[in-house]
């Protein structure tokens, strides 16, 4: 923690804080420390019980994912209210647990946006690797009925989970985009120079511009 604590930066927690996130420590130099510690599963839960941002995004870096259990997981995901810590937690160990595929729909039905918005990023990771069994119609169905009035973490899950639709399976992919243009959702964002615009239309378009491109190379 005192380690922690020395590498403070107020610039950084700026910069941080107007995304949400709670906390003045470089990404980079926190990840050092966690290759330099490795995988220490005690350490990374006493780590998280101490409710501090940076030493919970280290936590999650040296933890063993599937040494928690569903019940540990679930109530770490609702403690987590800070955009990145919630985002590690899910992508970084949620993501490789053997309980994924059911706290997915649990989550993706909670009436928690934040949460349900965890849900639907596990979702989004399943359309991409492993859509056997997921209805994307009935997918599209709830995106096309919900997302426009989501509130913002949930509509960007929801988003997400709509451009890597049209992405991934092409037969689907005329939906997607129709049901972007017509909700118009994230149309407006601000993109940096050569980033992708979330807005998925322009996202799925511009995947699928790539992938044939690499194809054809």
């Amino acid at each position: 923690m005192a380690e922690l604590a020395a590498l403070e930066d107020p610039k950084a927690r700026a910069v941080n804080e107007r995304h949400g996130d709670d906390h003045g420590v470089n990404l980079g130099k926190l990840r050092a420390i966690a290759k330099r510690l490795k995988t220490q599963q005690e350490l990374a839960c006493r780590l998280w019980e101490t409710g501090d941002t940076a030493a919970r995004l280290l936590a999650l870096l040296i933890c063993r994912p599937k040494a928690f259990g569903r019940a540990e997981l679930d109530a770490m995901l609702r403690e987590a209210r800070t955009p990145k810590v919630h985002d590690w937690l899910v992508n970084y160990v949620v993501k490789k647990s053997p309980h994924a595929e059911e706290l997915r729909l649990a989550w993706s039905a909670d009436p928690d946006p934040v949460v349900a918005s965890a849900g639907w990023a596990l979702t989004t990771e399943r359309v991409a690797k492993k859509p056997e069994g997921l209805d994307l119609a009935g997918l599209l169905d709830v995106i096309e009925a919900e997302m426009k009035d989501a509130p913002d973490r949930l509509q960007w899950a929801m988003n997400h989970c709509l451009a890597q639709i049209g992405i991934e399976h092409a037969e689907h992919r005329d939906r997607a985009v129709d049901i972007g243009e017509r909700l118009q959702v994230l149309k407006d964002y601000p993109t940096s120079p050569g980033c992708t615009s979330p807005f998925a239309p322009v996202w799925i378009s511009e995947m699928v511009r790539r992938q044939q491109g690499g194809t054809v190379a």
